[in-house]
């Protein structure tokens, strides 16, 4: 377990600080992560790399020259923002545009891909790749649902060294697929990790057995088996990769292959040398040469004891690329020249910005309710963290919960920061959005920064939000989260609560109802919703490998979801037409149906206090 941490929300945040203070002859740190010490060459393609904390060395330990040029990071197992990679990107850009690349994660591919979208707006050419070597988490006819592991390192080593030969970022982009496409892996686990302050592993497995197939978020393996001897698991590594070839490998004998034994973080070198002893031997006489093999902790999962073998195969170019020198705080090969240290300034993406966009006085009474319904939304995920996390942990990672807390919390400063400054509720939603999505990372902050600015831009700063503007929002924050995750009712997610949420909201104010009553009816919706999902296998997302240990239990996100519903809806009964709040309702997203409604025609305005 992580004994020795602070604040565990703010334990990704201080391991950073400490890494860079640690490593100021590699990097330096950037808004959002680290980029090399020495600035990029003008005219070279910058490679930057990114994924959540928890990993090291990946991935901020594989910034230097000859490999990344910049790594965002994350929090704890939860992808960087589409902020902090659009921070790190312009100052790691050297003129010839970014390489994005980062394990295949849901999260990660929304964060990178909007990412892009920002940098290309800058004026910054921008490319993305996704790692996906492991052969355990889909079929080989499904490879492009397949998660990134200890392959990540190979891949991120061609296409940087690419770089550094001054190839164009197209061309460096075509030897990241050449790279990924020739590259597999394989793991194995004996425990499960555990994150800082919690009191218990995100999986376990029974003594004397062994998790196949593991996932380096803490996702429990795709089955199990009686734990073998050391080279009992270098047999199993090595037969099962050799089973899947790359389509232009015809056979394992007299190919060429980069070979990655990798520890998760508990299991010790000696323990990794003997497994190499055997998986060398094994490799040997199915006829693979070795080039340059890594053993030792390149992809770690914080504490867990287990371990995961990457082959890259290689052709010519690509074994050039893996040999070429690389002089990084956790990899290091060859020999460079010294360093030149980059004397620029660090740009300040997140520089204090106390403007806020001029609002009419409606609007800003409007945000100081859309402020108690964001402190309701914080107070409910705070009460239900743990249970998030205990659902969650069922057939993902577990880590749902947290990235709610931290995503709901920032969300909520935030917002209380734009309305102190005069902001009108579509800017303080605006702001909220940027925060939830920043700080939590993952799939779910970059939807819930989708759904809180969707409604934003319906709200808008200069008219008083009625029913069908907030209608609206929510109806288009249903389409925005579909369009950008590209899950569907029946895949168990979110999208499954937020589209009868919506579709019922909608219906309800367009037959006359006030936003509260509509708003009532959509969030018993949406309870009913969530609770249907126990019945469905996930067709997306992160419990997709592990679909039949879900079945029976509800969603995480569709969870969520239905508590912030009825969260808000007793902010909307806490403020009927006469303004004043009826501070005796709890916000903890409890149902309300147990309270006597106001039979009263209400006003559609969202009020304030006064």
């Amino acid at each position: 377990m992580t004994r020795l941490f602070n604040d565990p929300a703010a334990f990704a945040d201080e391991a950073l600080e400490g890494f860079a203070a640690a490593h100021r002859r590699w990097v330096r740190p950037v808004t959002g992560g680290v980029v090399r010490a020495t600035a990029t060459p003008a005219g070279q393609v910058a490679v930057v790399i990114g994924g959540g904390s928890g990993h090291y060395p990946a991935f901020s330990g594989l910034v230097g020259r000859g490999l990344a040029h910049g790594a965002a990071v994350g929090n704890v197992f939860a992808s960087p923002s589409a902020q902090q990679i659009r921070s790190v990107a312009r100052a790691a850009h050297g003129g010839a545009g970014v390489l994005l690349m980062y394990g295949n994660y849901a999260g990660d591919v929304l964060h990178f891909g909007q990412a892009a979208e920002r940098l290309a707006a800058d004026g910054i050419e921008a490319r993305t790749f996704a790692v996906a070597d492991d052969i355990s988490s889909a079929a080989p006819d499904e490879s492009v649902k397949r998660r990134g592991i200890a392959g990540d390192l190979p891949v991120f080593k061609a296409a940087a060294a690419a770089a550094e030969q001054g190839l164009a970022l197209d061309d460096v982009l075509r030897v990241a697929e050449r790279a990924g496409a020739r590259t597999r892996s394989f793991g194995i686990a004996f425990s499960g990790c555990t994150l800082p302050g919690a009191d218990h592993p995100l999986f376990t497995v029974p003594e004397a057995r062994m998790a196949v197939g593991l996932g380096i978020h803490g996702e429990p393996g795709i089955g199990e088996e009686p734990l073998p001897t050391a080279d009992g698991a270098a047999r199993l590594l090595v037969e099962t990769l050799l089973k899947e070839l790359p389509e232009d490998v015809h056979g394992p004998a007299g190919q060429r292959a980069a070979v990655i034994l990798n520890g998760l973080g508990s299991v010790k070198y000696e323990e990794l040398f003997v497994v190499y002893r055997k998986v060398a031997a094994l490799l040997g006489e199915a006829g693979v040469e070795i080039v340059d093999p890594e053993v030792g902790e390149l992809v770690t999962s914080f504490d867990m004891a287990g371990v995961s073998l990457t082959l890259t195969w290689l052709d010519e170019d690509l074994e050039e690329l893996w040999r070429a020198p690389a002089d990084t705080p956790a990899f290091r090969k060859g020999a460079l020249d010294a360093p030149v240290p980059d004397a620029r300034e660090p740009l300040d993406d997140h520089a204090a910005d106390t403007a806020v966009p001029a609002a009419s006085e409606p609007s800003r009474h409007a945000a100081v309710t859309v402020l108690a319904a964001l402190e309701a939304v914080a107070a409910t995920v705070d009460t239900h963290v743990d249970e998030l996390g205990r659902i969650d942990a069922v057939a993902g990672d577990g880590d749902h919960g947290i990235g709610m807390q931290r995503g709901s919390t920032a969300a909520r400063t935030a917002a209380g920061r734009a309305q102190a400054l005069g902001a009108g509720a579509g800017t303080v939603l605006a702001h909220a959005a940027d925060a939830w999505a920043d700080r939590a990372g993952g799939t779910s902050g970059a939807l819930w920064g989708t759904v809180l600015r969707s409604l934003g831009t319906a709200l808008g700063d200069q008219d008083a939000p009625d029913a069908s503007r907030v209608a609206a929002g929510v109806t288009e924050a249903s389409a925005a989260v579909r369009r950008l995750g590209g899950a569907e009712v029946g895949d168990k997610t979110m999208v499954d609560v937020l589209v009868p949420f919506a579709d019922t909201l909608a219906d309800a104010v367009a037959g006359g109802l006030a936003l509260t009553e509509a708003w009532d009816r959509a969030a018993t919706a949406a309870t009913e919703a969530a609770a249907a999902t126990a019945g469905l296998l996930p067709r997306k997302g992160r419990a997709r490998p592990h679909a039949e240990k879900s079945l029976g239990t509800p969603d995480a996100g569709a969870h969520s979801l239905a508590l912030i519903t009825r969260a808000v809806h007793g902010v909307l009964i806490e403020r009927p037409h006469d303004g004043r709040p009826h501070d005796d309702r709890p916000h903890d997203g409890r149902p309300h149906d147990d309270r006597p409604h106001d039979d009263r025609p209400h006003e559609d305005h969202l009020h304030d206090h006064h």
